[in-house]
């Protein structure tokens, strides 16, 4: 039975699909286990079946927005057709409350042969709309899609952006009590996709639930209050956008668990001879005399205070991020970080196989996972290690001016490099590992201090 709090409960949603091979195991599929039920045999199958989706349960309470992420075929759109009832569950309930409004794969519901005007009717019947209550809407939808007199031909000659702004601007001004939106954003411009998002921010104030498909991360933490990572057809994980997100990074970029050279070493520890310990204490002490920690035995980030025991580390471990200084002035890793003064982070690293080419990564991120900067030594093209070799440790510095809004921010911080395809190796990511709070500034408003300057010349007496 349906809650009243939930616009829409999925309960143990499955979908199977039978492949055949060819078109004659589909027709003996069709007439032979008949045949073999009324003779008393055990009917034979020629398909294989195929699970886009198993056991999706969730729910989506009134009023509020979450976003679906996940790999290409996870199942995100055959879900979204099962709730929009375009497709029928195997197994499983959907409870839907009130009106659903979808955009799923482009130009669905739309008539080729029909002007952007008379699709506009075709949809509003679709949704279950009287002419006249179309009529009451059509201005404004006509004004949201702002195709001009395109809207007076057939829709088959629109772009994608003309057929997205119509097919949105109908959804969303009917005011559904569930607005359905899979990756029809994408091909808008950045004016439209802002007025779009303002739209979806209104819908929600007024009760509208929304459920918001994906592959833009930053999207998913913005604008929704919860996430659910699809893998393979079943849920994967569920909860705040931003932990979502960094699973939903792990599985594109193949997060695998520690190398067995890493595990290997977990159990040693960098031990000098006297004349040694003089060197090596040197070079793992920073400028400003902070003593960083070069044991594989200590987590060096756990004891520092500015540390995030919440973060969220991934990768192959051949490097690994050990430790972590951070100064600002004469202050060792400061509570509060002061406006305008620089920070200095230093960070040590070691090898444990040879790495070609390593890149140094940096990102600045807000309290919901918005990133305000991310950088990396390839980016800036700086002179950095052509080959990291095993057993080898490094130091790193960064500084920058502090030019952030009060309140409080997350550093991430990785080691990756690129295997022969191309493709990006993550050896040690560490997201959100450290935390710093900037104090209040009277100054600005927003996230970052431009440092504009207003000024004002009299033209005339």
């Amino acid at each position: 039975m349906l809650s009243n709090e939930n616009a829409l409960e999925i309960i143990d949603v499955s979908k199977c699909y039978q492949i055949y091979d060819n078109p004659i195991r589909r027709l003996k599929q069709f007439i032979v286990p008949n045949i073999q039920n009324r003779i008393g045999k055990v009917p034979r199958v020629y398909h294989e079946e195929f699970w886009a989706l198993q056991d999706i349960s969730f729910n989506l309470p009134k009023g509020e927005t979450v976003g679906i992420v996940g790999r290409n075929g996870s199942g995100k759109s055959t879900l979204l057709q099962i709730i929009a009832g375009t497709l029928s569950p195997t197994q499983g309930i959907v409870n839907v409350h009130g009106r659903v409004a979808a955009l799923l794969e482009l130009g669905a519901g739309f008539n080729g042969d029909f002007t952007g005007r008379e699709n506009v009717y075709l949809n509003g019947a679709l949704l279950g709309l009287t002419k006249e209550e179309v009529d009451q809407r059509l201005d404004d939808i006509l004004s949201f899609a702002d195709i001009g007199h395109f809207i007076d031909s057939p829709v088959k000659s629109y772009s994608s952006g003309m057929m997205v702004r119509l097919a949105f601007a109908v959804q969303a001004q009917i005011n559904p009590d569930i607005l359905i939106v899979d990756e029809a954003l994408a091909v808008g411009d950045a004016k439209f996709q802002a007025k779009c998002f303002a739209r979806l921010r209104q819908l929600k104030n007024n009760g509208t639930s929304i459920l918001f498909v994906s592959h833009a991360t930053e999207q998913i933490i913005t604008h929704c209050d919860k996430a659910i990572l699809l893998n393979d057809g079943i849920i994967m994980d569920s909860g705040m956008p931003k932990n979502i997100i960094n699973k939903y990074l792990d599985l594109l970029f193949g997060k695998s668990s520690p190398s067995n050279t890493a595990r290997k070493n977990e159990e040693e520890y960098i031990e000098f001879s006297s004349d040694q310990e003089k060197k090596q204490s040197e070079m793992f002490t920073d400028k400003n005399d902070i003593k960083l920690i070069s044991t594989l035995k200590i987590d060096g980030f756990e004891t520092r205070q500015n540390y995030n025991p919440n973060e969220y580390r991934w990768g192959d471990r051949k490097a690994e991020v050990l430790d972590f200084s951070l100064l600002q002035g004469k202050d060792e890793y400061p509570i509060i970080v002061k406006n305008k003064g620089k920070l200095t982070f230093n960070f040590l690293f070691k090898f444990h196989e040879t790495i070609f080419k390593p890149i140094f990564g940096f990102a600045i991120k807000t309290i919901d996972g918005v990133t305000i900067y991310n950088t990396n030594s390839k980016i800036l093209g700086i002179p950095f290690v052509e080959v990291g070799c095993a057993g080898e440790i490094q130091r790193v510095t960064i500084e920058f001016p502090v030019k952030l809004y009060q309140g409080d921010y997350f550093i991430s911080i990785g080691i990756a490099s690129y295997d022969a395809s191309g493709e990006v190796v993550p050896h040690d990511r560490r997201y959100d590992s450290i935390h710093i709070t900037v104090e209040p500034t009277p100054e600005f408003l927003g996230l970052v201090n431009l440092e504009a300057m207003i000024s004002c010349d009299k033209q005339s007496d």
